[in-house]
């Protein structure tokens, strides 16, 4: 049989995200310029279109709402065309380049796996970015900070509740704005998670002709009108002295949760995430939530950790989702049902916690069989029959086996003395498929 010849090479679709700024056409340096000129479709959003001179004759599109579905399609739609993609400022900032990367990038695997992996002399898409300075570096320049001594936090269609994790006192922030109402709305947060006398200024049209900035007062006295669309807000963060302290790293206070009796406490709770040792971009599975301590102190981590928690009871999960608001994660994936009958439905884990219900028939192999080579496993129990399960585990499975006893001083009459807490197992494993090593993760 003869195999099928391919066919001819796709149709190179040229895409150009163009960066451009408030000041427009006459801001942009040549290399954008001609790109726009010679682009057959011009696609941006409607006032960045209006930028443009008539000299730039393309076909233009602006975005609908939601933009994100939208630009599979769109590409598409022009296939083989010139395409020039406008952007505020830096494309690869928060800004339309991450999309066009991952739609071009998911165009290109298709047509190499209907080509068999042969590669034509052309490849069936082009990307270029021609980048403009962004608005934090704009920003970053009119106050005077160094941009590396900066957290930027966007708002961009994502709720404002992510700037929580933000919050240290003398951090410097810059927060993209979704638009003339986000000042108010960050003011409002600041004020509500004990932050009001942070400094604040909104900075508008940056690099435009109508650029302005807002002068500075404190969230506690924020009055000020809704203002252009096109802003930036720079928060100087100052912590009430009344406020609960949160640290940057695991076991916050016990008091920072809303919770019913059912919360992993601060030691035990900054050590098991030690032992579950969160990475960038990695995904958790926290198992018997609770009050979501687990879950969401792993997110607190980085910004780019993920993290599911599974929790059978309703208000619980409620509870949980609350947890995750109020300390700046509200990313955090709350499933409510028992595991490990919802497990199935999960992305697959970096690393499982399992913090409840460890007694349940066949829960504890499905999350071991779930993690991949490299993956950790971390639970914790008080009971003794939890405790068996844990010592064959290890057995079987090997990592490390402990127990974590805390004490804590208190009142003895007169005198003070110590009340130790309900000490807790905790098994620890990291999966390895390697046969050479003694328990490897297989059965031995």
């Amino acid at each position: 049989m003869i195999p099928a010849r391919p066919g001819p090479p796709p149709a190179v679709t040229v895409v150009t995200a163009v960066g451009i700024g408030a000041d427009g056409w006459e801001g942009l340096p040549g290399p954008s310029r001609t790109a726009l000129r010679d682009a057959e479709v011009l696609i941006g959003g409607a006032r960045q279109l209006d930028l443009l001179p008539p000299e730039c004759a393309g076909e233009r599109i602006a975005w609908p709402s939601p933009l994100r579905p939208a630009v599979p399609g769109l590409l598409a739609a022009h296939s083989g065309r010139r395409i020039a993609v406008l952007a505020s400022g830096d494309p690869m900032f928060y800004g339309i380049g991450r999309a066009l990367t991952e739609v071009l990038d998911a165009l290109h695997d298709e047509v190499l796996d209907e080509s068999h992996g042969e590669v034509h002399d052309q490849a069936p898409r082009e990307l270029r970015v021609l980048p403009h300075p962004s608005s934090v570096s704009h920003a970053a320049a009119r106050l005077g900070w160094p941009v590396e001594d900066i957290e930027v936090v966007t708002l961009v269609g994502r709720p404002a509740a992510r700037l929580a994790a933000a919050l240290h006192d003398g951090r410097r922030l810059l927060v993209l704005s979704a638009d003339a109402t986000t000042p108010a709305e960050v003011a409002a947060l600041l004020r509500d998670r004990g932050f009001g006398p942070s400094r604040m200024r909104v900075l508008e049209q940056l690099g435009g002709a109508k650029e302005r900035t807002t002068a500075g007062a404190t969230a506690d006295d924020w009055a000020h009108p809704s203002g252009d669309p096109l802003n930036i807000v720079a928060v100087e963060c100052r912590r009430a002295p009344d406020a609960l302290r949160l640290g940057a790293v695991p076991g916050l206070p016990d008091e920072a949760y809303e919770h019913d009796g059912q919360l992993t406490k601060r030691h035990i709770r900054a050590a098991t995430l030690g032992a579950l040792a969160p990475a960038p971009g990695e995904l958790l599975w926290d198992i018997g939530g609770g009050s979501g301590s687990i879950a969401i102190e792993w997110m607190r981590t980085h910004p780019s950790c993920r993290a599911v928690t599974v929790e059978r009871d309703p208000v619980r999960a409620e509870r949980i989702a609350r947890n995750a608001d109020r300390l700046g994660v509200p990313g955090l994936r709350v499933v409510t049902g028992a595991a490990p009958a919802v497990l199935a439905e999960l992305p697959p884990p970096d690393a499982v916690f399992i913090g409840g219900g460890l007694t349940a028939p066949g829960l504890l192999d499905a999350c071991w069989e779930a993690l991949p080579a490299g993956g950790r496993l971390v639970a914790n129990t008080v009971t003794l029959e939890s405790e068996a399960l844990l010592a064959d585990a290890y057995r079987r499975h090997g990592g490390e086996l402990v127990r974590l006893a805390v004490a804590h001083a208190v009142p003895v009459g007169g005198f003070t003395g110590w009340r130790q807490a309900m000490p807790v197992t905790q098994w620890a494993v990291q999966k390895t498929l390697d046969p050479r090593h003694p328990r490897s993760g297989a059965d031995r």
